[in-house]
């Protein structure tokens, strides 16, 4: 039987508008949100719907991301009050839906019409055609469709915040309404009940940013200085977000906005990590890439080191100390604070004044007063003339550090303070300077006293050091001699044997300047070597010096140049090679069958300190891959090769050499550069133009990420190498890095790495990454 054209036609338009309806952003009063149906935003970015989490069988009403393949919810309009089982299940037919009132309020009903969430909107006027909207924001709206300002709410989800914080959304207070906007932290991932742990904008003299357990503070922004927070980095040029923080008399409020719209962020209160953590949306991973953690190291706790004192994070933990002036109540427990040394005698000249502390979180303002007019003078000269002030600070800083405005004074204890070198800014504490001067005074003659001691000791051991350097040198061959010989397992050559070898060391006989003294070309027994001539007596004695050659030729490797031999006479040292007849030691080595090779595995420690780059009078390692404590402190370790990797690591990415290394007119060398490329994420600013065609954004950054952590001042934070072969082949959670502390000692590392430098250690590494 045929079915009529007509019955076709509407059965096809009813399943249109069935479909158009489930994709709907839209509820009126006619038109309900009912289970197993969704509202979807305009674009298609967020979706409202019923939901349940993991094992549980409670249902939610709530929004989610829906371009993202992982369901992250950001709100969640009945997280206190969820539809359980029971009520699902003693209905059948399961008709849970959301409705619009004629006031314009949404009203959750289970299937027993039980009522397990509203809003309590107050219509403006009897008349309101209400609506409501899922908006591209993902914020949920009602409005009244009369109302020709499309920006005007009965009632807003962005109100009533979750735990998850949405570009746009504002935190902070209405004064007009006593509306809070803050976010509450979800009791675990299956349950979205309101947790112990809340963030928004404390309402005080002076507003700012606090993280509270229940209602103990346990992190503090500190006040808002024009373009940051006092405890915050300043944001860098390029940074992927703004922020807006509004604070006036009729509301005080913070947002986040990303530069580029179309990145996906989501900033939640975690209390499983007792911190405010902010996600982005990763294209290339699909997942979520942690990109900033509140607060940012796990030290330091809200007024952790009492009144008075401040905490500073020292080799990956806290420490307390006081500022100057003042002294621990307890040693014992710092929480007690610290207390001035002597009394201030207010208002009485050369004896009251105030010091600067830098780089300070500046102290809790719930005792505190703020005038924007005034200037620092101005506002120094209000804090002398009250006896009851005990800091004052500027208010206001421009972007660029420039320039400074405004007046905060502090009255009583000052709490809550914290050393920040990257964020921070000048306080100026009240104190008896008449004791500081006395100090300084005292400070200078101890050092004056110190010092001639000090130079007269290095006289008399640098006299002594000399004669018996001397003395050591006649006897170097005899002892040499009487060594069981047998041990070293490797031939000890006379040194008249190698001279002849070499035709006395002729310059026509020189292959090279290697690393660590010029290299020869001889014939013993017929047959072609490499003699190494190391320039000068080694800083070390004759029996670590043997255990190093000993130790190198045990090492058999298809890649290393054999040592045939030595030879130690007097002040002469000299290593004896396999002939390598392709090309020079000072560049690359290949043997007859061209297979690479390298060679003074281990040596690095065996010159002296008073020798330079090129002529061998130095200890020897290239200039831009030497890790800092070996630059500086003469310190091996595993770590130093890290290091070294490293810096190669970035060098390959980057097509460019570390050594002479610079970028633009900041003078930038190639460590720092890869650091603000990766702060910024603009590694296109980095990588070698000619792979620009050819290698992932996530990817590229990841590198530079690596070669970041092996860079780290400190040996400890650098990872090893197992670790760094395992961080390039997964993708496996890298650490944050530290900014290098290296960067900012350059002009120091550099005078000092021309000059003297002596390594007394008896580890081996691998000195030299440059192929030679």
């Amino acid at each position: 039987m045929a079915i009529p054209l007509p019955f076709i036609v509407v059965a096809s338009l009813v399943l249109l508008s069935s479909k158009v309806s489930s994709e709907t952003n839209t509820i009126t009063q006619f038109q309900p949100l009912t289970y197993g149906t969704n509202l979807v935003s305009e674009e298609g970015t967020f979706e409202l719907g019923f939901f349940r989490l993991g094992t549980s069988s409670n249902l939610y009403l709530g929004i989610w991301f829906k371009k993202i393949p992982q369901k992250t919810i950001v709100w969640v309009a009945n997280r206190n009050n969820p539809i359980n089982n029971t009520i699902i299940n003693s209905n059948s037919n399961n008709s849970t839906e959301l409705t619009l009132t004629k006031e314009g309020n949404l009203v959750l009903l289970s299937s027993n019409n039980t009522v397990h969430w509203s809003t309590n909107a107050t219509a403006k006027s009897e008349s309101v055609k209400p609506v409501a909207r899922l908006l591209e924001t993902g914020n949920f709206v009602v409005r009244d469709e009369k109302d020709n300002n499309s920006e005007n709410y009965l009632w807003q989800s962005f109100d009533y915040p979750s735990d998850t914080l949405l570009p746009g959304m504002k935190l902070g207070w209405e004064v007009t309404t006593g509306l809070n906007r803050y976010l509450t932290s979800w009791n675990n991932w299956e349950d979205p009940s309101s947790g112990h742990f809340s963030y928004g904008v404390s309402r005080g003299n002076i507003p700012e940013m606090q993280l509270w357990n229940g209602s103990s503070v346990t992190y503090r922004s500190g006040p808002w200085s024009g373009f940051r927070f006092s405890a915050t980095p300043a944001l860098k040029r390029r940074s992927l977000m703004n922020i807006n923080f509004v604070d006036n008399p009729m509301e005080s409020y913070y947002q986040v906005f990303p530069r580029n719209r179309s990145m996906i962020l989501r900033t939640v209160v975690n209390q499983t990590m007792n911190a405010l953590q902010r996600f982005i949306w990763d294209e290339e991973t699909q997942n979520w890439k942690l990109d900033l953690v509140i607060p940012r190291d796990g030290f330091c706790g809200y007024n952790y080191c009492g009144s008075f004192g401040y905490c500073a994070v020292k080799d990956n933990s806290s420490a307390c100390e006081c500022l100057r002036g003042f002294e621990p109540k307890s040693a014992e427990k710092w929480s007690e604070g610290c207390v001035q040394r002597s009394e201030t005698r207010c208002r009485v000249k050369k004896k009251d004044g105030f010091v600067k502390v830098s780089n300070m979180k500046i102290p809790d303002t719930k005792t505190s007063w703020m005038n924007r007019s005034l200037t620092i003078e101005e506002c120094k000269a209000k804090c002398w003339e009250n006896c009851s002030c005990t800091a004052y600070a500027n208010s206001d800083i421009t972007e660029n550090g420039s320039g400074y405005s405004g007046c905060i004074l502090w009255f009583g204890d000052l709490l809550d303070l914290r050393f920040l070198p990257d964020a921070g800014q000048d306080l100026f504490v009240r104190m008896d300077i008449s004791k500081i001067e006395e100090n300084k005074d005292s400070s200078k003659k101890v050092v004056i006293g110190v010092t001639s001691i000090v130079s007269s000791i290095a006289a008399v051991l640098l006299i002594f050091t000399f004669f018996y350097r001397r003395r050591k040198g006649k006897d170097t061959k005899a002892k040499i001699n009487e060594s069981e010989e047998g041990d070293l397992e490797l031939p000890l050559f006379d040194f008249d044997t190698i001279a002849c070898a070499t035709s006395d060391f002729s310059d026509d006989n020189m292959l090279g300047q290697g690393g660590f003294g010029p290299v020869y070309k001889g014939t013993l027994d017929g047959k072609n070597i490499a003699v190494k001539r190391l320039s000068d007596t080694s800083a070390q004695g004759l029996k670590e010096f043997k255990n190093e050659v000993i130790f190198c030729s045990k090492l058999q490797h298809r890649n290393l140049v054999k040592v045939l031999g030595y030879c130690v006479e007097e002040q002469e040292k000299l290593l004896i090679y396999e002939y390598m007849p392709n090309k020079s030691l000072n560049f690359f080595l290949f043997d007859d069958d061209m297979n690479p090779k390298i060679s003074d595995f281990g040596l690095a420690k065996v010159g002296k300190g008073d020798q330079i780059e090129g002529n061998t009078r130095r200890v020897v390692g290239t200039y831009g891959y030497m890790a800092p404590e070996y630059a500086i402190g003469g310190v091996f370790s595993v770590k130093s090769d890290v290091y070294s990797f490293g810096v190669l690591l970035l060098e390959v990415l980057s097509g460019k050499k570390n050594k002479g290394f610079s970028y633009s007119i900041h003078s930038y060398n190639l460590i720092e550069h890869a650091w603000r490329c990766w702060k910024e994420c603009i590694p296109i600013e980095f990588i070698d133009t000619c792979l620009r065609d050819s290698y992932i954004l996530s990817e590229a950054l990841r590198c530079i990420h690596i070669g970041l952590l092996c860079v780290q001042h400190q040996p400890n934070d650098r990872p090893n190498m197992t670790t760094v072969v395992t961080m390039l082949t997964s993708e496996t959670t890298l650490p944050h890095p530290e900014k290098p502390v290296f960067l900012m000692q350059r002009v120091l590392v550099e005078e000092d790495v021309g000059q003297n430098m002596y390594c007394p250690t008896n580890e081996v590494t691998i000195s030299e990454v440059e192929p030679r």
